[in-house]
């Protein structure tokens, strides 16, 4: 419900855990350690277990790395976590700004030549490790594969996670997996590859059609996976995992202290995505002496673009999540002008109403629920430490999600409490603008999401205002919150194809005054003609959320015509789809909610 911000990962317990880590680069001959916050599965999420840079720093976002010398402890941070990090480390540690800052560079200018620099090559990817040595080659700084040093240092470190896994239905998933499975041995076969390597926790739910839990919040489970051109698996884990599903002649189940005897075993050329396997797949298979094709994991594409199943379900998920989401809204806007309201107790309400709908498995993140000046923490997580009253004349920002069988939603709302200042509203309806604009883009195929990023930022640039996230990532079905390899993002080069899912979320913040997020989720589709148009072919966006935006913070002048006409046929949209699902309070409240501006 909320993050728990306990003795685990409390700032004071950094400087200790800093002193034991580099008393092992000591006995190791090493000049530094770099701890990502990967795990062995290149996941955002991570197990308990692999909680290893929050353990070390106290930082608990979900990306960063720290690289960690004998005087100097780098903590790397992306433009979303800024202000976090400072709240969260101790003053041994230096947050660093990532990717303004290469790692590359920073341990130039921190290590003198023939440094030595120690990693876990089970945490990180071939592709990250590539970019580095390249760097740092010619000033003689080396690169040294060990075991994990943090692990040497954490006691009582939980342990491996090994919930049993589920089987998904074949109807929401839109194809069984006897035919994933055979249309993956059919890329295989026509890449000529004999064998490909798989990782990733959401490519394995997805090919085998199961869910699992070891990850909170993310139904997947924790496997790697030898899949062959003729359709057999091998598939290496904690095999009790699976027994509810029983036997299948085409997967063999064995453990996971068996996966490298049966890379090195294995007759190439075996596929292996150097973007998200880690680095120690290819050192064994080198060592073999098997033939190595880097590739895209073959998973990924077919699981990111959607079935007609899969888009259906979501598209009810969607309806059913917004009901609730109007349920609630209803209820703060009532309740939040009192004053009597904290962080935790909307986080609670919320989550409150998704659940009385009788079909939430999990919410599909921890909440964001920023008052105030935490709205401008980019992806805060209110803890009991951390926990700030709702107070009126502040802006709140709400990001949050449910897991559901037919689909995972994701939504950000950024409402006042009470009168907002006119400052308040003009920024509010600049990011209401890109919204608006990626929302109406259409565009030719072949396009990436690089090319339609700026449009989500033009309003923003032309007041000298902008925001340092994406604009978008993508997101699975009953799977990752989080999911690629699409995004809008000035670094995306993945063309974006039908049936793929992404957020829409454009934001402005103002450090220590407030923050503004509006998202919604889109999936491509392929545009309908246009009368005069050529025979191009042509994409555009299908929204899936429905929940009304806050009216009260907008300044209708900043709209042109086709802004407000989209608004108003959104809001209306909304309006014929939610009411019917809603109690007769809730009802009245989005009455007034979409009316026309």
């Amino acid at each position: 419900m909320f993050q728990s911000f306990d003795a685990t990962t409390s700032p004071d317990q950094g400087p200790p855990r800093l002193a034991a880590l580099r008393a092992e680069l000591a006995s190791e001959g090493l000049d530094g350690f770099l701890v990502p916050r990967a795990d062995a599965h290149q996941g955002e999420y991570v197990a308990p277990r692999d909680e290893r840079l929050a353990w070390l720093t106290g930082f608990t976002g979900s990306a960063g790395f720290a690289a960690i010398l004998n005087d100097v402890a780098g903590v790397f941070v992306d433009g979303r976590y800024r202000v976090q990090v400072k709240a969260q480390v101790a003053a041994d540690f230096t947050p660093v700004d990532w990717p303004e800052t290469k790692l590359g560079d920073w341990l130039a200018e921190h290590l003198p030549q023939g440094g030595k620099i120690g990693l876990d090559p089970w945490l990180h990817t071939l592709g990250e490790i590539e970019k580095l040595e390249k760097r740092l080659k010619d000033i003689g700084i080396a690169l040294v594969e060990t075991g994990n040093l943090i692990d040497r240092i954490w006691p009582n470190q939980p342990p491996r996670p090994a919930a049993p896994v589920t089987k998904y239905p074949k109807e929401i998933a839109g194809a069984g997996d006897e035919s994933k499975r055979a249309r993956i041995a059919d890329l295989l076969q026509e890449a000529g590859h004999k064998a490909a390597v798989l990782t990733l926790p959401d490519s394995l739910c997805w090919l085998l059609n199961i869910r699992g839990q070891d990850i909170p919040r993310i139904p997947v489970t924790h496997a790697f996976a030898i899949f062959h051109d003729d359709g057999r698996m091998q598939l290496f884990s904690d095999p009790e995992k699976f027994d509810r599903l029983g036997p299948d002649p085409n997967i063999a189940l064995a453990h996971w202290d068996d996966f490298e005897p049966a890379l090195a075993a294995l007759t190439g050329p075996v596929r292996v995505d150097k973007a998200s396997a880690p680095l120690a797949v290819t050192r064994i298979l080198a060592r073999s002496g098997v033939e190595i094709a880097h590739d895209q994991d073959p998973c990924i594409l077919p699981k990111a673009c959607k079935s007609d199943a899969e888009i259906a379900g979501t598209r009810e998920a969607h309806l059913r999540d917004a009901a609730a989401m109007c349920e609630f809204l209803a209820w703060l806007d009532t309740e939040a002008p009192k004053g009597g309201l904290t962080e935790i107790n909307v986080v609670k309400k919320l989550e409150g109403f998704r659940r009385a709908t009788n079909a939430l498995q999990d919410i599909s993140f921890d909440t964001i629920c920023g008052s105030g000046q935490h709205g401008a923490v980019v992806h805060y997580r209110v803890t009991e430490g951390t926990n700030r009253a709702v107070r009126p004349g502040e802006l709140l920002l709400i990001d949050s999600g449910g897991q559901y069988l037919d689909g995972t939603t994701d939504i950000t709302r950024t409402v006042a409490v009470g009168p907002a200042t006119d400052e308040q509203k003009t920024c509010f309806t600049r990011v209401l603008k890109g919204m608006i604009a990626i929302s109406r883009a259409r565009w030719p195929k072949g396009l990436a999401g690089r090319d339609l990023d700026p449009l989500a930022r033009i309003a923003l640039w032309r007041s000298g205002q902008d925001y340092d996230h994406g604009t978008g990532h993508g997101v699975g079905t009953y799977l990752s919150v989080h999911e690629g390899p699409q995004r809008l993002s000035k670094i995306s080069e993945v063309a974006l194809q039908p049936g793929m899912i992404l957020s829409n979320e454009p934001g402005y913040y103002r450090e220590g005054a407030f923050g503004i997020r509006i998202e919604n989720l889109v999936v491509v589709k392929t545009a309908d003609p246009l009368l005069g148009g050529d025979a191009r072919n042509m994409l555009d966006f299908e929204t899936l959320t429905w929940v009304p935006i806050d009216r009260s913070l907008i300044v209708p002048d900043l709209l042109d015509a086709e802004e407000r006409a989209w608004l108003n046929g959104y809001h209306a949209e909304i309006a014929a789809k939610i009411a019917p699902r809603l109690s007769a309070g809730a009802s009245t409240w989005l009455r007034q909610a979409t009316a026309p501006i």
